[in-house]
């Protein structure tokens, strides 16, 4: 092969690859509450509604069991609004609890405390499609901080890559031009 055509093969797996979809896609991991965690003096309204929840994130609870457990309830805006958790989906008490977000719709948690949950110790979160494209609430990807506590930064971000075929076939392609050449 001459080296004029494999220069002109390099030069075009070098615009196949340049012009692909890599994507970055960056799971999120909420630390319900933010600093303070699942917490009487949290606001939970306002920590719930400065994010963006999307299937593949996970909700992180982390509170103390003597101010009651979290019932997640059915479907249903009723029952959350008026603190019934007496027929919850899941009661969560352990403490330190991961719930996958692995559908899209509306979730619903509160404090199985009467007077807690009353008092704004509940939650509900309009979970969104999987976005492959971009995360809207995650931050560069030198920002990847782990959520292990209430003391921890609100969210933690793992990372995925994606490559779309022809990105694959480019990165073939080069390398057999680029051993061709040498």
């Amino acid at each position: 092969m001459s080296r004029g055509m494999s220069g002109a093969l390099l030069l075009l797996a070098f615009v196949v690859v340049a012009t692909s979809k890599w994507r970055v896609v960056a799971e999120l991991h909420h630390v319900v509450g933010g600093d303070r965690g699942w917490d009487p003096d949290s606001d939970l309204l306002s920590w719930s509604n400065h994010g963006v929840f999307r299937v593949g994130d996970q909700i992180w609870f982390t509170y103390s069991v003597a101010q009651g457990l979290i019932a997640e309830v059915e479907k249903s805006r009723e029952e959350y609004e008026a603190c019934d958790v007496r027929n919850p989906i899941r009661i969560y008490n352990e403490g330190l609890h991961t719930v996958p977000l692995e559908r899209e719709g509306i979730r619903y948690f509160a404090s199985t405390d009467p007077q807690n949950c009353k008092t704004g110790l509940k939650l509900h979160l309009h979970v969104l499609p999987k976005d492959h494209d971009h995360h809207d609430n995650a931050p560069p990807v030198s920002k990847i901080v782990e959520a292990v506590a209430p003391s921890t930064p609100s969210s933690a971000y793992s990372l995925s890559y994606h490559y779309c075929p022809g990105t694959i076939l480019a990165l073939v392609l080069m390398f057999f031009v680029t051993m061709l050449l040498a």
